[in-house]
């Protein structure tokens, strides 16, 4: 049986494809699901996708990941950056989790620089674009073996 991972992005995914480009890649929601369903299958996972404008939802979520994913892929968008709601949700699964974000946060706004959910995680990536949920599902593949 493949494992199930968990992608979960957060604020403002939905209209991805509005964003700047420079920043984003221009892609839609769909578009991202469907490659980063491609790097899922490429190393035997099956990926289950979430998108949400609602914190609460987000959590929700989370509290009942256990009971389905093995691991989770991370990008709650500006939620990152100060939702102690998520962090604690996130906490509650015990779940190896990978933070992506498709632009180099680490140089943005100084309050892009914040992540209150790093710690939690198995690692991050950032900066690499829609290549960085690739890179996330290898460190989920290391993790889970």
């Amino acid at each position: 049986m493949k494992s199930r991972i968990d992608v979960m992005h957060g604020v403002n995914f939905d209209v991805l494809e509005h964003r700047d480009a420079a920043v984003y890649g221009g892609l839609s929601l769909a578009d991202l699901e469907f490659q980063i369903q491609r790097f899922a299958r490429e190393l035997g996972f099956e990926a289950t996708f979430l998108q949400t404008n609602h914190e609460g939802e987000f959590c929700e979520s989370l509290h009942r990941a256990k009971e389905r994913a093995n691991g989770l892929v991370l990008h709650p968008g500006a939620w990152t950056h100060y939702s102690y709601a998520i962090r604690d949700a996130l906490e509650l699964t015990g779940l190896p989790a990978v933070e992506v974000h498709m632009s180099k946060v680490s140089e943005r706004e100084d309050f892009r620089q914040t992540s209150v959910i790093r710690d939690l995680c198995i690692g991050w990536v950032e900066g690499k674009g829609v290549d960085g949920y690739g890179e996330a599902f290898a460190m989920l593949k290391e993790r889970l073996g």
